[in-house]
């Protein structure tokens, strides 16, 4: 049974990534679909189109933690069952597919920013800051989310290589990565013709659900 709870905790990682809480917070707040609004993409920065902050942050912070937790569950409970790191960075990158592509959601998700970001904090967090520090830099500068995503996501696997080595974690944030990049192709082709979105740039509101 042993060689099996590795995959088991990578099922139970990306169920838990396949929760769209840009969606369920949306609904439960009454609110647009986010994915009939703005980039269509249900995740905190296109909840945030919404006008309404406390249902961004709340998406955040929870598609932040589906990505953690799985993470820190193994790393606190996987020991007596053989879950070591090759583990940890198997359910880390499985809960970001589950956000990517969600069984609840007819397999049509976000880009997996927040989810990435929980899962690196909670492999290394000294990673995740790194990270989360070249993210707030681009933002700060050049107002463009998706720009600093990107940014962040190509220094992530640097970073892990060039301090803690290669290995299972390294391996995962580097499909994470390129991943990343990937879902965000039609943000880099409106970047280059000048017309993506800035953070706080003002659009339409889209109208709530009754």
């Amino acid at each position: 049974m042993l060689p099996f709870y590795p995959v088991l905790a990578a099922i139970a990682a990306y169920l838990l990534g396949s929760l769209s809480f840009a969606v369920i917070v949306s609904r439960s707040l009454g609110l647009a679909d986010p994915r009939s609004y703005g980039s269509g993409n249900p995740g905190a920065t296109n909840v945030l189109r919404s006008g309404n902050k406390a249902a961004a942050i709340a998406t955040l912070l929870l598609d932040a933690m589906k990505g953690a937790v799985p993470v820190l569950l193994v790393e606190r409970f996987g020991a007596p069952y053989g879950l070591e790191e090759g583990t940890l960075a198997l359910v880390g990158l499985a809960a970001f597919v589950g956000h990517l592509w969600p069984v609840f959601f007819g397999f049509k998700g976000g880009k997996g920013v927040a989810t990435a970001a929980g899962a690196l904090f909670a492999l290394n967090p000294w990673l995740g800051l790194a990270t989360l520090l070249s993210f707030v830099i681009i933002v700060a500068f050049f107002r463009y989310v998706s720009l600093a995503s990107i940014v962040a996501a190509a220094f992530a696997p640097f970073y892990q290589l060039l301090v803690w080595g290669g290995g299972p974690v390294a391996i995962a944030i580097t499909v994470m990565s390129l991943l990343l990049v990937w879902r965000h192709g039609a943000n880099i082709k409106k970047l280059i013709a000048g017309t993506e979105s800035r953070l706080g740039q003002k659009t339409s509101r889209p109208q709530g659900h009754s």
